[in-house]
């Protein structure tokens, strides 16, 4: 009987490592909307509006809000932040109810872990491989602080087939954030490594960091937009209703909606950059 059950469980891990493999093995929207140079538009992943999860007060992501968001018409891919608080249950949930049948047309699921600095190397590199065998399309590492910290977030995915301009049959987004003031003295050196998909500077935590200078913050990202264009790498930037034309103009390609008006900012972005349901 014992030499069943582990004959089972490990029939079962074969196939739920096949079903990761050709999850990964097809071009995603955002892929083929970024290899094209088109901009794609994205939602937080917001939680169940109600339930706590044990009681804890932390947001709880299930299945229902990954069908919820595998069936919204407006939407290109799903930003699902994890970096507060790291549920590998959310992910998974997200990802089982985004790619479990639902919907008409597929959508792309990133997945944000913690900062390398909050847990440490190994912490990081377990989250990255745990998101993927869980079907998510790409892994979004926030605050990194230097070049060194991008060398070593672009190791945990040796082995993935990762997208970027290098390896235009890559299946996988690598997304780096870089937010903190420091790290934009090493900005060229960070764009110019190989081995990752999309380089962003994160406006808001920049702005804090900056003491609120918007200003400042803004000058900086555009310095980033233009590191990205020119390395032909996509820049994701959050947006609303009064900056999502905007921001399509300026040439961001990852435009990530927030707040309760969503979807009404996805088709402002849509109808800006001219796509049609």
């Amino acid at each position: 009987m014992k030499r069943i059950i582990i004959l089972l469980a490990a029939l079962c891990a074969a196939f739920s490592n096949l079903s990761s493999a050709e999850h990964h093995s097809a071009v995603t929207p955002l892929i083929e909307l970024w290899a094209a140079g088109e901009p794609a538009f994205g939602l937080y992943v917001r939680p169940e509006e109600s339930a706590q999860e044990g009681g804890s007060g932390e947001p709880v992501y299930s299945v229902k809000v990954g069908e919820r968001l595998a069936v919204n018409p407006y939407l290109d891919f799903a930003f699902l932040s994890l970096e507060s608080h790291y549920d590998a249950g959310s992910a998974q949930r997200v990802a089982e109810g985004m790619f479990g049948g639902a919907g008409d047309s597929p959508k792309s699921l990133l997945v944000r872990i913690p900062p390398i600095s909050v847990d440490g190397v190994d912490a990081a590199r377990d989250r990255v491989r745990e998101v993927l065998s869980f079907g998510a399309n790409g892994v979004v590492i926030p605050h990194v602080l230097s070049a060194d910290e991008a060398r070593a977030a672009i190791s945990f995915f040796e082995g993935v087939d990762v997208w970027s301009p290098e390896n235009r049959d890559g299946t996988v987004i690598v997304m780096l954030i870089i937010e903190d003031p420091d790290v934009f003295a090493e900005l060229d050196e960070i764009a110019a490594m190989p081995g990752y998909s999309s380089l962003v500077c994160g406006i808001g935590s920049l702005t804090s960091a900056l003491g609120g200078d918007r200003e400042a913050a803004e000058k900086i990202n555009q310095q980033v937009l233009a590191v990205s264009k020119r390395i032909g790498k996509p820049n994701l930037t959050t947006v609303d209703e009064d900056s999502v034309a905007q921001r399509v103009a300026q040439g961001f390609l990852g435009l990530l909606a927030y707040g309760p008006n969503g979807d009404e900012v996805l088709k402002r972005g849509r109808a800006a950059a001219g796509r049609t349901l």
